[in-house]
């Protein structure tokens, strides 16, 4: 007995078969190009381990390895006068560039901040944060 179905003359044809969505009581949209399904991708937490901690004291920490295509967020608080500024790595830590945008220094605070500072797209790349603080102490976190 064959495993296949047999095509049999004459169907010169082939049945249309296309995805549509849509309302109740609506006309269905096909889908195409232009109108996509309305579904997205359920991503999973990310599983970079946050660098968190308190600085009193100027100096360096990390490294912060992300995960790739998610913002990589800091948050800074408490009492605290100087300046911090987000560092990255792609060959371990033995260089560390500062962030830039269009030229300009990028990812440097002097006060309390709340804001996503990078995206990465390079396997390998970890980030560190530097403080030159001149009183107080800092409270950060970099996560995704």
């Amino acid at each position: 007995m064959s495993s296949s179905i047999p095509i049999d003359v004459p169907a010169p044809f082939v049945p249309a078969v296309g995805l549509s969505f849509g309302q109740p009581g609506a006309d269905a949209v096909f889908v195409d190009a232009a109108n996509p399904m309305p579904v997205r991708l359920a991503r999973a937490p990310a599983a970079a381990i946050p660098l968190a901690g308190t600085a009193s004291a100027s100096g360096r920490v990390g490294p912060f390895v992300p995960e790739l295509d998610r913002p990589i967020h800091l948050t800074l608080s408490g009492s605290w006068s100087g300046t911090v500024r987000v560092l990255r790595s792609v060959d371990g830590g033995t260089t560390l560039d500062p962030l830039t945008l269009a030229g300009e220094p990028w990812a440097v605070f002097t006060t309390n901040a709340n804001e996503p500072v990078a995206e990465e797209s390079v396997s390998g790349t970890s980030y560190y944060v530097e403080f030159s603080l001149l009183s107080g102490a800092v409270t950060y976190r970099v996560a995704q």
